[in-house]
C-alpha cells in the first residue's frame, strides 16, 4: 500500500460537511485538486481555480486562458481578497480550506475575528434536466464572527469581459437589464458571431453572460474599468457611481468589469447570508447537420429573463437538493470504493458534466453533445462517450440516450456509407459530419472495429440499466450491420487506430479483439431482448469462439500480450470490464485473475501503465481495470485507486483533471476536462442494486 499522504498547504479534505463545520472536514487527510471547480455548465461556460488558494491566481477557463473573477471582502474597514492575486494593497484572508463535492465547491476563509464561507454551485441535477442543463452557477456567502463581537462587512464580487470573447483583444459591450424585481449585469462581444467557430482551444464569443444579484437594500452594482470597480471598493467600499461608457473597447483596453457590492451589516455569530448568480445565454449552442439549435433550457420559448427570474426563484430549494444530493452520492461512492475513491469522483463530476451542451431537437427532446477536449475538438465522439458512460449509465440514461441518438441517426442516414460505427459527428460547436480521419469520404484512418464494438457495448449496458432493450431495437437494422461487421473483422483487427490513438496504428491488438468480442457476446445479449433469440444464439456461439480463440493467441505465458503477434508486451484489457458489468461470461475467472497478477507487477508511483511501450496511462482504463481486479483479488482496487489519487493530489500539472499523465511522474501528456473521467463511475455499476437504485432515480 502507499504511504500516509503529506499535507497540502491551504486545502482540506473533502468531507459530507460542508466548510462550516471545519473541525470534522480536518479530521480527514487533505486533498489538493490539479485544479478546482467554480463555475461549471458547458463546454464554453467553465471557469477554475488552477491554484492551492483561491487568492494565488485569476480563474481560468479550462483552457488555461484568463477568465478572471475578483472578491473581496471590507471587515470593519480593512480591505481583504478573498479570490484573486488583486488588488495587492488588500491583504489575502487566510483559506482554512476548500471541500469539492459534486456540484458544490465550498471554501472557507477567516479574517479579523470572521469566518467567510463561499460556496460555488451549479445545480446539476441528473434527475432534472430542466435544472441539469441550466447554465447557471450560484456564489453563495455566509459570514459569522467568531471572535463574539460583531462586524461591520461588506462584499464585492467582479467578472472581466475576458469571458464572452475568444481573445482578450476582441470588442465587447456592456448594458444593465431589469426583469421584474431582478438587477443584472450583461456583457457581450461587440459582433456576435454566432456558431461562427469551430475548434479546440477556443472561448465562446458570441450571447451573453449574467451577473446578478436578488434585490435587497445596500447594494451597488457598476459596469467600468478593474481598476476604479475594485480600487473604490478597496478604498472606502464605495463603486463609481457611473458606469464607463467607452465602447465598444477590447477586453483587454482597461480591462471592464462586471462589478456588485454587498453590505451585509453589522455581523454576529448568527451566520448572514446572500448570493449572487452568474448565467450565460448562448442563444444558439449547437449546429446539427445544417440546423441550429437551442439550448435545452430555451426549447419552451424561454429567454434569459426566465432563466434568470427562476434561478432566483428555486434557489432555496436548489440549494437544499444539492446538499443531499451531494451527500448521498458521496456516502453512496465512499461504499463503493473507499475514501480516496469517494473524492476522485466528486471532483469529476462538474468536470464531466462540464464538458457537455445540453441542447434541445428540432422536436424539443434533450439531445447531448460532448467536445473533446484538448484533443481534437471533435463533438459527439464515440469513444468519448464510450468511457464516459458510466456517468450517466448510473445517473440518467435519459442523457446517455440524447448523446448517441445524433449519432445513430447520422448513421442510419445516406451521407454514411460505411459498414462500421462513425467516430464523430464534427467540431464542437459545429456537428455537420465525421470530421476525423477520411470522414465521409474513405476507411483509411477510421476506427472501425473500436466503435462499432462501443456502440454495441453501450446499448446492451443501456437495456441493462433500463430493463428493456426498446431504444436499441429503434436502430436495429443498424446494430445488426455493425455486428457483422465485427464478426468479420474483429477477432484479428488489421493495422488501424483505437481509442489510445496516441499510440498510433497497431495491428493484431489484443484489446481491441476483446472489445469486439465482448461486443458481439452483448449483441447476442440484445438479440434475446428483441424478440431475435436464434440470431442471439447464433452470436453468443460466434462470441464464445472467439473468446477461446482469443486465449490461445493472446497467450504470453503469465499474462496476455498487446498484439497477438508480438511475445513479450502487455497491455491492460480494460474492455473486459464489460464481460463482468454485462454478465456475458466469456472469459474465465482464472484468465482475469493471471492478467491482474501481472499488473501487480507493473504498478508505478501514481497508477498502472497503458501498456509496455511508454510509462503514461490512461485515467479511466485504470479505473476499469480496477473494477475487474476487484472480482479476483478483493483490495487491489483500493491499491490501484489510492495511486491515481496520489497523482491527482500530487501531479505538478495544474489543469482540470486529465486522463493522460505519466506514472512515474505525475505530468500531464496532453489532455484535460475531458467527460471520458465520467469513467470513474464504473464502479458504481459494480453492484446490480446500488446501479439500479440510482438509475432509478431519474425515472421515478
Amino acid at each position: 500500500m502507499l504511504p500516509r499522504l503529506a499535507p497540502v498547504a491551504g486545502v482540506t479534505a473533502l468531507g459530507l460537511l460542508p466548510a462550516a463545520a471545519p473541525s470534522a472536514a480536518q479530521e480527514r487527510p487533505p486533498f489538493r485538486p490539479p485544479a478546482v471547480p467554480l463555475v461549471t455548465c458547458d463546454p464554453y461556460f467553465s471557469v477554475w481555480s488552477m491554484s492551492d488558494r483561491l487568492t494565488d491566481e485569476w480563474s481560468r477557463h479550462w483552457t488555461g486562458a484568463v477568465q478572471a473573477m475578483c472578491g473581496l471582502a471590507r471587515i470593519d474597514g480593512q480591505t481583504y481578497r478573498w479570490m484573486g492575486p488583486e488588488p495587492s494593497t488588500a491583504p489575502a484572508v487566510e483559506q482554512r480550506g476548500v471541500v469539492v463535492l459534486p456540484t458544490r465547491t465550498i471554501y472557507e476563509f477567516v479574517a479579523d475575528g470572521l469566518s467567510l464561507t463561499v460556496t460555488f454551485t451549479a445545480p446539476a441535477l441528473p434527475d432534472d434536466l430542466d435544472v441539469y442543463g441550466w447554465p447557471v452557477t450560484y456564489v453563495t456567502w455566509e459570514a459569522r464572527s467568531t471572535d463574539g463581537a460583531a462586524h461591520e462587512v461588506s462584499l464585492y464580487l467582479d467578472c472581466t469581459a475576458e469571458w464572452v470573447v475568444n481573445t482578450p483583444d476582441q470588442a465587447v459591450t456592456w448594458d444593465r437589464v431589469r426583469f421584474g424585481g431582478l438587477t443584472a449585469l450583461r456583457a457581450g462581444s461587440a459582433d456576435q458571431p454566432v456558431l461562427g467557430r469551430a475548434g479546440d482551444d477556443l472561448r465562446i464569443e458570441w450571447g451573453y453572460l449574467y451577473l446578478a444579484v436578488p434585490d435587497a437594500g445596500g447594494q451597488q452594482n457598476v459596469m467600468t474599468s478593474h481598476a476604479a470597480a475594485r480600487g473604490g471598493f478597496a478604498a472606502d467600499g464605495r463603486l463609481p457611481e457611473r458606469d464607463d461608457g467607452r465602447m465598444p473597447r477590447a477586453a483587454s483596453d482597461d480591462w471592464p468589469v462586471l462589478a456588485w457590492a454587498l453590505d451585509l451589516g453589522p455581523v454576529g455569530e448568527a451566520p448572514v447570508s446572500r448570493y449572487a448568480v452568474l448565467a450565460y445565454d448562448d442563444v444558439w449552442s449547437i449546429e446539427l447537420l445544417g440546423t441550429r439549435l437551442r439550448p435545452y433550457w430555451r426549447r419552451n420559448g424561454w429567454e434569459a429573463a426566465d432563466l434568470l427570474q427562476a434561478a432566483v426563484r428555486e434557489y432555496p430549494a436548489l440549494r437544499e437538493r444539492c446538499r443531499a444530493f451531494d451527500e448521498e452520492l458521496v456516502a453512496d461512492l465512499r461504499g463503493a470504493g473507499g475514501e480516496p475513491y469517494a473524492r476522485l469522483a466528486a471532483l469529476v463530476y462538474r468536470e464531466c458534466v462540464a464538458a457537455h451542451k445540453l441542447a434541445a431537437g428540432t422536436d424539443g427532446a434533450p439531445l447531448l453533445f460532448p467536445k473533446e477536449c484538448f484533443s481534437n475538438g471533435c463533438i459527439s465522439t464515440v469513444d468519448v462517450i464510450y468511457p464516459s458512460a458510466p456517468f450517466f449509465l448510473l445517473l440518467n440514461t435519459e442523457l446517455l440516450r440524447a448523446q448517441l441518438t445524433p449519432l445513430l441517426d447520422y448513421a442510419e442516414s445516406p451521407r454514411w456509407p460505411h459498414p462500421f460505427a462513425p467516430h464523430d459527428l464534427g467540431t464542437y460547436p459545429l456537428a455537420n459530419g465525421q470530421v476525423y480521419g477520411d470522414g465521409e469520404h474513405g476507411e483509411e484512418n477510421q476506427m472501425p472495429v473500436e466503435e462499432s464494438g462501443n456502440m454495441l457495448l453501450l446499448l446492451a449496458a443501456l437495456a441493462q440499466a433500463d430493463g428493456h432493450a426498446d431504444y436499441a431495437r429503434r436502430y436495429w437494422p443498424l446494430l445488426a450491420r455493425w455486428a457483422a461487421y465485427l464478426r468479420e473483422k474483429g477477432l484479428d483487427p488489421e493495422n488501424q487506430l483505437c481509442t489510445d490513438d496516441f499510440t498510433g496504428h497497431l495491428a493484431h491488438n489484443t484489446n481491441l479483439s476483446l472489445k469486439a468480442t465482448c461486443a458481439l457476446g452483448a449483441y447476442a445479449q440484445l438479440c434475446e431482448q428483441v424478440g431475435e433469440a436464434e440470431q442471439g444464439r447464433v452470436y453468443r456461439q460466434v462470441a464464445e469462439e472467439m473468446a477461446r480463440t482469443w486465449l490461445k493467441r493472446a497467450d504470453d505465458g503469465d499474462h496476455y500480450r498487446l498484439a497477438f503477434d508480438q511475445p513479450g508486451t502487455w497491455s491492460q484489457k480494460y474492455n473486459l470490464v464489460w464481460d463482468r458489468l454485462l454478465g456475458l461470461g466469456l472469459f474465465p475467472e482464472e484468465a482475469v485473475r493471471r492478467e491482474w497478477a501481472y499488473y501487480r507487477t507493473q504498478l508505478r508511483p501514481y497508477g498502472l501503465p497503458l501498456d509496455n511501450r511508454r510509462s503514461y496511462t490512461k485515467l479511466d482504463w485504470e479505473l476499469w481495470t480496477a473494477t475487474v481486479a476487484d472480482g479476483v483479488f478483493p483490495g487491489d482496487f483500493a491499491d490501484l485507486v489510492a495511486r491515481v489519487y496520489r497523482f491527482a493530489n500530487e501531479s505538478p500539472s495544474r489543469a482540470p483533471l486529465t486522463d493522460w499523465y505519466d506514472t512515474e511522474t505525475g505530468v500531464l501528456q496532453g489532455f484535460r476536462a475531458r467527460s471520458v473521467v465520467g469513467a470513474v463511475y464504473i464502479k458504481m455499476l459494480d453492484d446490480r442494486a446500488r446501479w439500479q437504485r440510482w438509475s432509478a432515480r431519474a425515472h421515478g
